[in-house]
């Protein structure tokens, strides 16, 4: 979606009595939103402020709102009165939440997931592994972190709708935790290991084995997290050091 896009959707979105309109305004803002999270173009503890969205895309205030609301109920952006929307911080007790769920849910799904996946499925998640892997040797975290999600979303979409609908709100909340790990030394090669292995079982069809190194690959990650807790800080000094030096915009 480009800015045209929502542009092209304000009148209708705008208008007061054509809700469906607004709702589809106020999801594409929410999409557009979300993808600049996690591509790290708005970074953890960054200020989004409504007024300077609003007029990037040509809306008012309220789908903007609305937007941010959304974003708020799935773990990415804190709401404050008086301080408006920002980037949610990366916090030591939403990561061992979040991540010890994932560690519970997603080893059952791809165990579930792994018998039923089609042959076309399978070279697609070869295909993804092989982009992976490009995308580490030039450096492109960005597109590691997208492939990387491709990767595990399809290896478990052979799941039961709503857990996967569960598992996929969960890996919005931990995008940004995904992207801190791997600043640390040797964690792109780990994953990829864990990736090759994983991807090895699930063309054998053994889901449960698939299930076992899942667990190790997620819980590797938490734990990893929790001994380097000082790249939360570091995550968070970058926005305010941007924004030293010029007024906040007002809402």
């Amino acid at each position: 979606m480009t800015t045209g896009d929502v542009s092209r959707m304000t009148k209708a979105g705008d208008a007061p009595n054509d809700d469906t309109s607004r709702e589809l305004l106020t999801d594409l803002l929410a999409r557009e939103l979300r993808a600049a999270i996690f591509a790290g173009s708005l970074k953890p503890g960054e200020r989004i402020g409504q007024a300077r969205v609003a007029e990037q895309y040509g809306t008012s205030r309220i789908p903007v709102r609305e937007a941010l609301q959304l974003l708020q109920a799935e773990g990415l952006v804190t709401l404050l009165p008086h301080s408006g929307a920002r980037v949610a911080r990366l916090e030591l007790d939403e990561l061992g939440e979040i991540y010890e769920i994932r560690e519970h849910l997603e080893p059952f799904a791809i165990a579930r997931s792994v018998p039923g996946l089609s042959d076309e499925q399978l070279t697609e998640l070869a295909g993804y592994v092989a982009q992976i892997e490009q995308a580490a040797e030039q450096e492109d975290i960005g597109r590691w972190v997208e492939l990387d999600r491709r990767f595990h979303l399809t290896a478990m979409s052979g799941a039961p709708p709503r857990l996967l609908r569960i598992i996929e709100s969960l890996w919005n909340g931990t995008e940004h935790y995904r992207r801190t790990y791997l600043v640390l030394p040797e964690r792109l090669q780990i994953a990829q290991l864990e990736h090759r292995l994983l991807l090895e079982t699930i063309k054998s069809r053994r889901g449960e084995d698939a299930a076992s190194i899942l667990l190790v690959h997620i819980r590797r990650t938490r734990e990893t997290l929790v001994e380097h807790s000082e790249l939360f800080e570091l995550a968070d000094e970058k926005p305010a050091r941007k924004r030293r030096g010029r007024a906040a915009k007002p809402e």
